[in-house]
């Protein structure tokens, strides 16, 4: 039997979740201030807190990615850092939870359409870690062990039967790529960035919102 209550909350919480998320993409080039913090953390950090009452792992992986939105919301390298620490946990807790599902069967990655993308994955690591080697300068090193994190996550969700948990794993990981290029490659004032950061946050909060729904709803 559905339990329409909790079915409600969680709905409810998923729409005011993309009200927050909006309201972070209207502030997406602004300066840094609080408020801009407080909307971009709080649009996954309220479907942390729910997820919670039924999902504890989901709620620790949308929880951690909330403490990395705010950390990278702040300026300075120590906030970076903190916000790369805090997604990388994010992003194992979410192989821990995909694995951990009935569903999941680790003998996919050895079969297409899956080992194909196994393959691909490969050659995006590869091409990662090749970019942040020549470019991410004094950060590369941690910035360059965060690639086989997201790696791992893209192969955690393709050992599930579930192409919506796939779609929403690669939204995360371009998010994530762009977010390198962003921050890594082009100038200040490329004209580029006017579109990328737009592109970066409507991936990645796409993926929390997406991994919600098919997990809770």
């Amino acid at each position: 039997m559905i339990n329409e209550p909790a079915m409600m909350l969680e709905t409810v919480t998923l729409l005011l979740a993309g009200g927050f998320a909006l309201g972070y993409l209207w502030q997406v080039h602004a300066d840094e201030s609080w408020p801009r913090s407080g909307f971009k953390t709080a649009s996954v950090l309220s479907l942390a807190l729910v997820a919670g009452l039924s999902t504890p792992l989901l709620a620790v992986a949308l929880g951690l990615c909330a403490l990395g939105d705010l950390a990278l919301s702040r300026p300075g390298e120590r906030a970076f850092l903190a916000g790369v620490g805090s997604f990388a946990g994010g992003h194992l807790a979410y192989v821990w939870l995909f694995l951990s599902l009935p569903d999941a069967d680790v003998t996919r990655l050895l079969t297409a359409p899956a080992g194909w993308a196994v393959i691909a994955l490969a050659g995006v690591a590869f091409a990662m870690m090749s970019l942040l080697a020549r470019f991410a300068g004094e950060m590369r090193v941690q910035v360059m062990a965060y690639v086989p994190v997201i790696v791992a996550m893209g192969l955690a969700a393709l050992t599930l039967p579930t192409p919506l948990i796939w779609c929403a794993a690669v939204m995360f990981m371009i998010s994530d790529m762009v977010l390198a290029v962003e921050t890594f490659v082009l100038p200040p004032a490329h004209p580029a960035r006017r579109l990328t950061a737009p592109v970066i946050w409507l991936l990645y909060w796409g993926a929390q919102a997406l991994f919600f729904a098919v997990l809770i709803l």
